[in-house]
């Protein structure tokens, strides 16, 4: 069965090989590798890297969303990305920026960017109207609260059904103003406003909220405190918990990716698929 996704200037059948999105924070502070690729040097010398890794889109952040983080200026954040994203755009793989704030939108979908990844799920005022013309790629996350405020006490009756039930909202927003379904992919929000146990039942049934609600789900669990609280390893010896959370999220529907570790994830995955559909990928 075919789910083709619409990627900006590039499209995907989903179902056929799960795709592997890279990270690249351009922040002094995100949470795992902060400042390390802060120079447009730096930064486009890991997305070169990530494309011979076997990388199949690349995830360009500007804002770090850790539990805690403040807000980024609105003219920081484009300083930060935009260059980024011209350097990026001519090395053959679908180029996504991680955003909730709709004149950043705005400006990477003139420069050309194939994927918008918004934290906020396009809740911001103009952030649909942003995005509605264009033909990138939707990200649809769900987030409790705010980066600031939403570890402080997560709460929820049912995190599965409550989950399900805001990406079905969004979605139905954007379908009711012209986006086209096949541009759309939700995400649970790991670690956005969630428990260990809250982002544990959500892995348990990603299957579950791709059959209701039809689209893609992206998944990104790489090096967060949800490895931690199991293997009991510091963010930076989280590279097997982060594998097994990667494995464990495609063997439960989920059809994208997103990780800092992108040629171990892309090894770790063809040996996953070639064990279970007896399709070698290379």
């Amino acid at each position: 069965m075919r789910q083709y996704f619409q990627c900006g200037r590039f499209g995907f059948d989903v179902a056929a090989k799960p795709l592997v999105m890279g990270i690249l924070n351009v922040t002094p502070d995100s949470f795992s590798d902060g400042g390390r690729f802060g120079s447009l040097e730096f930064a486009l010398s890991r997305a070169e890297e990530m494309v011979g890794e076997g990388v199949d889109l690349i995830d360009i952040g500007g804002e770090s969303s850790r539990p805690g983080a403040p807000a980024l200026a609105l003219d920081e954040e484009l300083r930060r990305v935009m260059p980024v994203l011209y350097a990026l755009r001519d090395l053959g793989k679908p180029v996504s920026i991680d955003t909730y704030k709709p004149e950043v939108m705005r400006e990477a979908i003139l420069a050309g960017v194939d994927m918008i990844n918004d934290i906020n799920g396009f809740r911001a005022p103009g952030a649909l109207d942003a995005v509605a013309g264009s033909d990138c790629a939707l990200c649809v996350m769900h987030m409790q609260d705010s980066p600031q405020t939403m570890q402080q006490a997560p709460a929820y009756t049912d995190v599965v059904r409550e989950v399900t039930d805001f990406l079905r909202e969004r979605v139905e927003a954007m379908l009711a103003i012209g986006i086209e379904r096949e541009r759309i992919c939700i995400d649970p929000g790991f670690g956005f406003g969630k428990t260990v146990e809250h982002n544990y039942a959500l892995l348990r049934n990603i299957g579950n909220m791709q059959r209701e609600l039809g689209l893609p789900v992206l998944a990104g669990v790489s090096r967060k405190s949800m490895i931690g609280a199991v293997t009991g390893k510091p963010v930076e010896q989280r590279l097997a918990g982060s594998l097994a959370g990667a494995l464990a999220a495609v063997a439960q529907g989920a059809r994208i990716v997103r990780v800092h570790d992108v040629v171990e994830t892309v090894d770790a995955l063809a040996v996953w698929q070639a064990a279970t559909t007896h399709a070698f990928i290379n």
